[in-house]
């Protein structure tokens, strides 16, 4: 008889989901004290102790009942946490002697993980789970996979790229999702606890944010650095790798032999080499990241044995020697590389998913040798390529180095103590060069008017009565041209005593009228005075720096600079994806974004509005911000405006007026407030929500309206809801590598461009402002 768990039987526990959870937390306690006492009572009756334990749990049930409705819903974090939690459970039941045995029997072919896996798809989709859900017997899904009868090929699609060159996606139907997001589901739970530290991406608490933080704070003082770029898609033998590396784990053949199978009918799209920046695409599949993970942490294994390897050759920096030190030196025989070359060597390594920063304390060869060992166990351990032209960088260089879609770069600073001391010198630098201007400005002043009156002698002399024929000025207005005016005439006097004035030492008009005119009439007192100052105060700048200097030497303060980590946003690729996508033009003006305007204007609010929010996320610790925000304020708010003109035919400011409470979301100034940051900060988790908190942003098309004679139901996994409206995918960034974390979809599968999708009006929001990804969609919806 086949059975199934019905969506009515089902539904009141989803519902009481906060129920169950604070009946699982805290209340046990109370109902075991209870039955305790009630047992002792009845001096060990059975049926008496049953009776009363279940009258106590129903007691506490309707006293607890009444509070439940002034609980808080629970968030997507909390459901995805409570979901996986049920699933972890019985992963844990099937661990002994060492290993987790049979997951695949009682954990992945269970009709309840099952169930629960598919409610974690729809939370991934931001589908309420009390609303209508797809028809999907998991009874019979649970049977089939536990007789293996169930067939992959059949539950899978395959779409292609329009044109010449052939290129074919193949991605899962709704029940292979749920299968494979079982899978994921016990395997996060085995692996989770072994990560290494060194590894970030897909992880609790461990994503971009924290690798950046590790890098800018952790790793002080070192002297190079370099990135090891993989480039490999999966093949038999990285899947006969990964599959021994999971064995020492995980003892359950028939896991392994359905893997193999979806390899084998190319739904595992797993691929080397700009993974972590294109996180979240249709094309990476469910499995891709935790595969990736169990797989590279055999880097992260090896990576640890290196730099122990490494550093233990270096000795106390008093010179003594510790035994471990010692025993090392001597089971790596006397042939190693010597203490003077491996004197004071740190090694270390941060990678997010297939991203991998590696920074070395030490000398250039020392690095050469290191990165040549990774590369080897890389090409030989792990059957993975790279490119080999990646050069070793000094830390210092002012190039830096590219991860996560960043620039990561270190800048000399001085110390506190020195610039304590570049402050003092700084004010009375300051304080002579106002001293200096404000001398300047007066000089100048009166050069202008020593010119003035000397025009106004030349207006007198034209007087006839007035001319003096015997004055110098006289003698040399013989050289006036005819018809030529006074001020004109003056002008060509005052140029030509200019060129004859020692002008070698000064630089404007300015200076040589301050110089030459202006000074020369000063009182000699005055002049000296001022000049004396001057002086004294070069003098008082070198004398207390020097001092100062010599007392933070003597106190045993060290005045030596020290280097500092920053992390900078890349600008020049984001502009070039704005004119990619029709926001700016070629000389970076905004302009309006034409595939954009038959939405509707909240849809293309939300457009833009998601930019502003994937760069509040991802940005807003770089210390070029300021550069992003003026990119927000100037290109993206502007080219939002214009749009909506465009689609209304209404000029920009009546467009400012109509739509002023929508437009905040998008910020006006530089001058971020509070509210806008916290409403787009929102909490994720990158462990959880596979991929969303690092999805990138897409362009649609309007395509269609939906009718009663063409209907359409919402191509979200897990939403049943008609969709109003059929859009077109439009891939804008077709390059593969480099990929930039810009706020955009990169590295989308050619295949997608132009296949048109049916959105409900929710989800079109959720996938604009973030909320959702691309995994999310059912492409294969229409075949």
């Amino acid at each position: 008889m086949m059975w199934r768990v019905s969506r009515r039987r089902r539904q009141p526990i989803i519902l009481d989901l906060h129920f169950t959870y604070f009946l699982l937390s805290g209340k046990r306690c109370l109902a075991h004290s209870v039955d305790s006492a009630l047992k002792s009572s009845n001096n060990g009756n059975t049926s008496s102790v049953d009776k009363m334990s279940l009258a106590s749990n129903l007691a506490l049930l309707v006293e607890e009942s009444s509070s439940v409705n002034e609980r808080k819903p629970m968030s997507r974090l909390e459901l995805k946490r409570y979901l996986e939690l049920c699933i972890k459970k019985r992963v844990k039941d099937q661990f002994k002697d060492g290993k987790f045995h049979d997951l695949f029997d009682k954990v992945i072919a269970n009709p309840y993980t099952l169930r629960d896996a598919y409610d974690s798809i729809r939370v991934n989709s931001n589908v309420n789970l009390s609303s209508e859900c797809d028809d999907i017997h998991f009874y019979s899904l649970a049977e089939e996979l536990s007789s293996g009868s169930f067939d992959i090929k059949a539950n899978i699609y395959s779409i292609s790229t329009r044109g010449a060159n052939k290129e074919t996606l193949v991605l899962p139907n709704l029940k292979l999702n749920i299968i494979q997001e079982a899978i994921r589901i016990a395997l996060e739970v085995v692996y989770k606890p072994h990560y290494s530290k060194i590894s970030h991406g897909c992880r609790s608490g461990r994503g971009q944010s924290s690798a950046l933080k590790y890098i800018c704070k952790e790793i002080q003082n070192t002297n190079w650095w370099f990135t090891l770029v993989l480039n490999k898609k999966m093949d038999t033998l990285i899947l006969r790798k990964l599959i021994s590396t999971m064995e020492s784990k995980i003892e359950d053949p028939r896991l392994y032999a359905i893997i193999h199978i979806m390899f084998d009918a190319g739904v595992i799209n797993m691929e080397f080499g700009g993974f972590a920046k294109g996180h979240g695409l249709p094309q990476e599949g469910v499995l891709s990241p935790i595969f990736m993970n169990i797989y590279l942490d055999n880097f992260d294994s090896e990576i640890l044995n290196l730099s122990m390897k490494y550093e233990v050759l270096d000795g106390e920096r008093d010179g003594s020697q510790s035994k471990l030190r010692s025993w090392f030196k001597r089971q790596m025989g006397p042939n190693q590389k010597n203490e003077e070359t491996m004197s004071e060597i740190r090694v270390h390594c941060c990678r997010l998913m297939d991203e991998i920063l590696v920074v070395v304390k030490g000398s250039k060869e020392v690095s050469l040798d290191f990165k040549s060992e990774i590369e080897t166990y890389m090409r030989e351990s792990l059957y993975l390529d790279f490119d080999k032209t990646t050069e070793i960088l000094p830390c210092l260089d002012p190039r830096g180095v590219k991860f996560i879609g960043n620039t990561v770069k270190k800048i000399v600073k001085d110390s506190s103590t020195v610039r304590a001391v570049h402050k003092l010198k700084e004010k009375v630098e300051l304080f002579a060069l106002q001293k200096q201007e404000a001398w300047d400005e007066g000089t100048v002043r009166i050069a202008k008017k020593v010119l003035g009156h000397g025009f106004k002698k030349v207006k007198e002399s034209e007087i006839k009565q007035l001319a003096d024929r015997n004055s110098v000025l006289s003698q040399v207005s013989r050289f006036r041209k005819s018809g030529m005016e006074t001020d004109h005439w003056y002008k060509v006097l005052v140029k030509i005593w200019m060129q004859e004035a020692v002008v070698k030492y000064t630089e404007t008009e300015e200076s040589i009228l301050s110089k030459f005119i202006a000074e020369k009439s000063l009182p000699q007192e005055l002049k000296d005075s001022f000049y004396t100052f001057q002086n004294h105060a070069k003098n008082y700048v070198s004398s207390e720096t020097k001092s100062t200097l010599n007392l933070l030497l003597d106190s045993g303060a060290s005045p030596e600079s020290v280097s500092v980590t920053e992390v900078v946003a890349p600008i020049k690729a984001i502009r070039m994806c704005l004119e990619r996508y029709g926001i700016t033009n070629s000389e970076g003006y905004p302009r309006a974004c034409r595939m954009l305007v038959l939405l509707d204007h909240d849809h293309i609010i939300d457009w833009f509005s998601g930019i502003v929010n994937r760069w509040l996320r991802w940005y807003r610790s770089c210390d070029n911000f300021t550069e992003v925000k003026l990119i927000i304020t100037e290109q993206v708010r502007k080219s939002c405006i214009r749009t909506l003109a465009t689609k209304y035919r209404l000029h920009e400011l009546e467009i400012e007026r109509k739509f002023d409470f929508d437009l905040s979301r998008i910020p006006l100034t530089e001058d971020f407030e509070s509210e806008v940051i916290s409403d787009t900060l929102v909490s994720s988790d990158d462990g959880l929500l596979y991929g969303i908190p690092r999805s990138g942003l897409c362009l649609l098309s309007l395509a269609r309206m939906v009718s009663e004679s063409r209907p359409c139901t919402c191509f979200v996994l897990g939403c049943r809801d008609a969709a109003p409206c059929v859009y077109t995918v439009h891939v804008m960034q077709r390059q593969k590598f480099p990929v930039w974390k810009t706020g955009f979809s990169s590295c989308i599968h050619p295949s997608i461009n132009r296949r048109r999708i049916g959105l409900c009006n929710q989800h079109l929001k959720d996938l604009f402002l973030g909320h959702i990804s691309l995994q999310s969609i059912s492409f294969g919806a229409w075949k």
